[in-house]
């Protein structure tokens, strides 16, 4: 590798609050994975990216800029450079678009103690004690009947109407002997509205009087109305399905289905006394997925970016990481490498082994949010890997295979941060503590190529509300941009498998056997 250093990248305040305010728009606007990668597909438009569909036949062409989507909530980014060739390497960053949340079930209709509430599913690991007493709106998609057609749109209501009230102390005295422990099926009902004032708007009334009204509760217990199969407007509330229809403007009996999670309406600010932090929901992993996409259009803004470029780079946000990633969408399905196979064969136009070549040289940053070190449970980290706020990616390191850095990757990846003169921080969890993991080692594994993992530090992790550095937004995004800038010329200076059996010191070599067997 090039010897030379690089000093330390300088950048004022401003420069570093403009980048976090940019991703606090992009945050705001994106409550779900369907809004997250309708708001990263305006982004790639404006800045030249081609809209292709994988239903399509592609025709691709070096220098050009592309996008797709699959499913609404999972998108891949890609650029090819000028000088690519059969067998080329992709240069890629992978994040993902979910994060914990409450989700509408199927039949949510539920009423308890004369309120209308919501019947919801958990999803992901989510600090579900961070989700009472906030004020809650409504977002996801919608399939909306017009004419013989099914529409598919996306809905926000952005306003305060459902709310998980907490239990006041008066009623648990014994909460702070025994902990905050609810029910996560009957302590998460949010409240609607109460039975006496539920809004009934006229094609709802309409439609819900032919269905069996539900059994009004004596006791305070939960009741739920009795549905027709398939018929939304009997599976929920009126009141909800008219909060939906007035953003989308149309009827509520045109409402065919929808998938809809719930979301904290406070939008992100920053804070702390010097402005230094990000307050706001979804940092894990919105947060990875805007200084990715950032990196990647800022690294292609001319022609001349891509002219001596002999890679394919990309991003590839992918939806549900929080349950496993096993799904079509999800980075344990097949979005990755149905991507490179299509670019690779195409490009090399039926070369032998080209795909398998562009996945040997392959190279790709697995981006999640890191653990921070927290001022108030520092005895949760090894006091070696501590992350702290404001000092850029975080690398992390998991023997068994948490994580998929390796001393390779991690090399290659503090190297690009060198030569950018951007810092790098290191984290390993305690012995004596699990580890997280993230789509790093489910694509190192379906792709086989060379893999690290790198996350922002942040606190509050799966809170309602999170927190992150206002300078690391900017170092990672920087980093990022050096990553698909000066990889080629990096990756081409290391190649561990061409090299001779290495000479390896200290061993005790056995001296020839003078006897005959």
């Amino acid at each position: 590798m090039e010897a030379t250093t690089a000093a330390p990248a300088a950048f004022s305040k401003d420069e570093a609050k403009a980048k976090a305010v940019d991703m606090l728009d992009y945050i705001n606007a994106s409550w779900t994975p369907y809004h997250a990668v309708a708001e990263a597909s305006t982004r790639l438009m404006k800045a030249g990216f081609q809209h292709i569909a994988e239903k399509d036949a592609w025709k691709l062409k070096p220098g050009g800029k592309y996008f797709f989507t699959r499913n609404m909530s999972t998108i891949v980014a890609f650029t090819i450079g000028q000088q690519y060739q059969p067998g080329g390497p992709f240069y890629m960053i992978g994040a993902h678009t979910d994060s914990p949340c409450l989700k509408v079930k199927p039949v949510s209709k539920t009423s308890s103690g004369g309120c209308q509430t919501v019947n919801v599913e958990t999803y992901g690991g989510g600090l579900w004690y961070t989700w009472f007493d906030r004020d809650l709106g409504l977002a996801g998609r919608v399939l909306v009947r017009e004419g013989s057609k099914l529409q598919h749109k996306l809905v926000k209501v952005d306003k305060p109407v459902l709310r998980i009230p907490m239990l006041a102390i008066h009623l648990q005295r014994n909460l702070y002997q025994e902990g905050f422990k609810p029910n996560l099926q009957d302590h998460l009902k949010p409240v609607l509205a109460t039975i006496p004032k539920a809004p009934k708007p006229a094609a709802a009334a309409a439609a819900a009087s032919s269905a069996a009204p539900a059994a009004a509760p004596t006791n305070g217990s939960s009741t739920s109305a009795a549905a027709a199969p398939g018929n939304v407007v009997d599976n929920h509330h009126a009141a909800l399905l008219a909060l939906v229809a007035e953003q989308l403007g149309c009827a509520a009996e045109d409402i065919v289905d929808f998938e809809l999670n719930l979301c904290d309406v406070q939008p992100g600010v920053l804070g702390g006394a010097a402005e230094e932090f990000v307050f706001v929901g979804r940092l894990d992993n919105l947060a990875s997925c805007y200084t990715a996409m950032e990196a990647l259009i800022d690294s292609c803004k001319s022609p001349d970016d891509l002219a001596s470029e002999p890679a394919v780079r990309a991003v590839a946000m992918f939806d549900h990481e929080e349950v496993g990633s096993d799904s079509a969408q999800g980075a344990g399905g097949p979005v990755m490498r149905d991507t490179i196979t299509r670019v690779a064969r195409l490009l090399a136009q039926g070369e032998e082994g080209s795909i398998e070549r562009t996945l040997r040289q392959s190279f790709l940053i697995s981006a999640d949010m890191a653990h921070a070190l927290h001022p108030n449970y520092t005895d949760k980290h090894d006091a070696l890997h501590a992350p702290a706020f404001q000092g850029g990616l975080v690398l992390k390191h998991n023997s068994n295979q948490r994580y998929a850095t390796n001393a390779i990757s991690a090399a290659l990846f503090r190297e690009v941060g060198r030569r950018a003169g951007v810092p790098v921080q290191e984290f390993c969890v305690r012995n004596d503590m699990p580890c997280g993991s993230t789509i790093g080692p489910i694509l190192a594994h379906n792709l086989g190529c060379r893999t690290v993992d790198v996350g922002m530090p942040q606190l509050s992790m799966h809170s309602i509300r999170e927190m992150a550095g206002v300078d690391d937004v900017l170092l990672a995004y920087r980093h990022f941009l050096a990553f698909f800038r000066t990889f080629s010329e990096l990756d081409a200076s290391l190649d561990i498998d061409s090299l001779p059996p290495p000479d390896i010191k200290g061993t005790i070599r056995e001296p020839a056997c003078s006897h005959v067997h």
